[in-house]
């Protein structure tokens, strides 16, 4: 598989890893939905189930290879031949079939997960690869626990998997325990060790038990990995995986430090898809959120609201309407300052004059300390009694 090594590749796994959260099960008709729009955002591959799990998965599979076009579909699967006899009928529509499968890595997983050796996983992996191959071009293999795995071992694996025909190996922080330095110093590790690494894209797969999954990931592709795993929202399993968003806006915000990487992601889906998947799988967004979070955009503090007041980038270093919304929102609490108070005045057609904005204020932050939030209907109170 021919890559673009200046393409960073986003590969959404929100219909498989984030749906494995309790109470987020979307039925198909929703997934085709997410899915159409995960393709207009701009994704190059969607996760789309792991078909042999359930029937329910299985058609999820089918039916989302039907309705895309340009997007990698992508079905997970365990090292294991009936798995994979599965998933490769489940994408027999799919225009651009990829089968992800893979097996433990780190000497926990496989003493006490498969109660194996190290030989006879690597055999198991490359069996898995090579029978996957005879159903698809495009073969992913995820080395799992990557992050507490022997280096010497893991790069041992990825060698041989390559050579089996695996197009991208995924290395996988599967219980989110790396710091992003370790986790970027793997991933060169197996860039200088791996003789065939050249042959496939290195992909980063992260969890977020430690809050670092954006961080470890962002760390990979610092050190050569060209495909992120990730999700809206940053859902998934316990803690969840790296955020879409957050990593998308950094190679925005940072792109010269990125060598001009590029991805094909359009961020004014951002807003709309964050809310459409929140509610879609019952999943709410916390208010602090980077990125889609209700007050990523939101001023409320007095010298905040000042700063941002005369010159938006002294408090944004993005702009709302990079992420889909239309402007800023200048929160009026007891700790605002006159400039906000006169902003939002003026944005209800109210000019006072100096003295009147002092007497207006002082009567402002007597409600304020009485209210958690002021609005609108308020301040049109504080006028009339002007």
């Amino acid at each position: 598989m021919l890559h673009d090594p200046n393409h960073l590749y986003i590969f959404d796994t929100t219909l498989r890893d984030g749906e494995q959260v309790p109470g987020c099960q979307l039925r198909t008709p929703e997934k085709i939905e997410i899915a159409k729009d995960l393709e207009r955002l701009g994704v190059d591959i969607i996760e789309a189930g792991f078909p042999v799990s359930s029937p329910g998965d299985f058609q999820s599979v089918v039916e989302l290879s039907k309705a895309v076009n340009d997007v990698i579909i992508c079905a997970l699967t365990r090292a294991n031949m009936n798995d994979i006899d599965v998933a490769a009928d489940a994408l027999k529509y799919a225009k651009r079939p990829r089968i992800h499968t893979g097996i433990g890595s780190s000497d926990m997983h496989i003493k006490y997960k498969f109660n194996s050796t190290r030989e006879e996983i690597l055999e198991r992996a490359v069996a898995a690869v090579k029978h996957a191959k005879k159903y698809v071009e495009d073969v992913e293999f995820y080395a799992e626990d990557a992050g507490r795995a022997d280096l010497a071992f893991l790069a041992q694996m990825i060698e041989a998997v390559i050579a089996a025909g695996a197009t991208v190996v995924n290395i996988p922080d599967t219980n989110g325990y790396c710091l992003p330095d370790q986790y970027g110093a793997k991933i060169k590790y197996l860039k200088e060790n791996v003789s065939n690494i050249d042959q496939a894209i290195i992909s980063a797969h992260c969890h977020n038990d430690l809050g670092l999954a954006t961080a470890n990931s962002i760390a990979a592709v610092q050190n050569g990995a060209r495909q992120v795993e990730c999700t809206i929202n940053g859902i998934g399993e316990r803690a969840g995986n790296t955020s879409l968003e957050e990593v998308a806006m950094i190679l925005k915000v940072h792109n010269q430090a990125f060598g001009g990487l590029s991805s094909n992601i359009d961020s004014k889906m951002f807003t709309y898809l964050s809310r459409k998947v929140s509610e879609m799988m019952n999943m709410p967004v916390q208010p602090n959120k980077a990125i889609v979070g209700r007050n990523a955009f939101a001023h409320s503090s007095g010298i905040h609201q000042d700063g941002f007041l005369k010159h938006r980038e002294n408090y944004e270093i993005i702009r709302p309407e990079d992420v889909g919304l239309a402007e800023a929102d200048i929160i009026l609490t007891a700790r605002s300052g006159r400039h906000a108070l006169k902003h939002h005045l003026e944005r209800l057609g109210y000019n006072l004059d100096k003295d009147k904005l002092a007497d207006c204020y002082q009567r402002f932050l007597v409600m304020a300390d009485a209210k958690k939030e002021i609005v609108d209907a308020d301040l049109l109170i504080l006028v009339q009694e002007n």
